[in-house]
């Protein structure tokens, strides 16, 4: 079983900065892509930002220049720092991640999400 638990959400004024944290935690033996989404209601969830296992990232493109991304594997946690946050960026994010298991005999890889957290940017 394994768990990914998101803190930093929350309320910020237009041109202000959050920091979300995603720690990973339960029986894994690797993560490989970790990464946020967001969703707000009505549309489609999108990948925000995602970083490998060593470094690679991508980003979308709304928020190139104002979010990085980064990862702690000795902690088996994502970040992401928001800053220069816009009405637009409200959405519920949510932690997504890419772990390896096992079951048996086998190894397998599965994607896991975190319960989500609210982003709200208003004056």
């Amino acid at each position: 079983q394994v768990q990914l638990v998101e803190s930093g959400g929350g309320l910020v004024q237009p041109g202000g900065s959050l920091r979300l944290s995603c720690a990973a935690s339960g029986r894994y033996f690797s993560i490989n892509y970790m990464g946020w989404y967001r969703q707000v209601p009505g549309k489609q969830r999108e990948l925000v930002a995602e970083i490998s296992k060593g470094g690679v990232i991508n980003y979308v493109d709304s928020v190139k220049g104002r979010f990085t991304i980064s990862r702690d594997n000795a902690e088996n946690t994502v970040y992401l720092q928001m800053n220069s946050l816009k009405p637009e960026d409200t959405a519920v994010y949510y932690c997504n991640a890419a772990v390896g298991t096992y079951r048996g005999s086998y190894a397998y890889t599965d994607e896991y999400w975190g319960q989500g957290t609210q982003v709200t940017v208003s004056s």
